[in-house]
């Protein structure tokens, strides 16, 4: 059973998360030939000022 971890900026909406989880999902199942059941998506939301970007935070780039 494939798992598909992903990290994003804190600030997406649940519809954005949503489609995120069944893209990823659909491209898994038909990468390596398995049922969409057998995949498993889990979004890991991380707040801007704990995500670093070339020594700087992603808050303080504006993003």
């Amino acid at each position: 059973m494939p798992v598909a971890q992903i990290f994003m900026i804190k600030g997406r909406t649940e519809e954005q998360r949503k489609a995120v989880i069944e893209k990823v999902t659909a491209a898994i199942s038909e990468a390596v030939e398995i049922p969409k059941e057998s995949v498993r998506v889990w979004i890991q939301e991380v707040p801007s000022t704990d995500w670093g970007v070339a020594g700087q935070t992603a808050k303080d780039l504006g993003r």
